[in-house]
């Protein structure tokens, strides 16, 4: 199992709607997660911050974010929700959520 943490913000002026459409996710969204091995995936938000956490079960990450990526109704909700969010200064060529790094785990 690998588990992911990753951050992005958020302006003010979104922080409604984000939670809206959170409170009510798609069920094509969870199903292709699902599908992609994606797990125990939770998003919090601190002020203007949000942080996302997920477990990746499958054997290739890169496959199964590409089909999630590649998804038709993945791309719908994105449309609603990237608007909303202000990517984290310093991140990775490529990252739109900054990955962070794991400095403590306890099973």
């Amino acid at each position: 199992m690998k588990r992911i943490a990753s951050v992005i913000g958020i302006h003010t002026e979104n922080i409604a709607r984000y939670e809206e459409l959170h409170s009510a996710v798609w069920p094509e969204i969870l199903n292709r997660l699902t599908e992609s091995h994606v797990h125990n995936y939770s998003i919090y938000r601190f002020e203007n911050t949000l942080f996302a956490y997920m477990e990746y079960l499958g054997d290739d990450l890169e496959a199964d974010m590409a089909a999630i990526a590649a998804d038709p109704k993945t791309q719908e909700w994105w449309k609603l929700c990237v608007p909303l969010q202000d990517p984290i200064p310093g991140r990775k060529e490529g990252e739109w959520w900054m990955e962070i790094p794991e400095l403590f785990h306890l099973d």
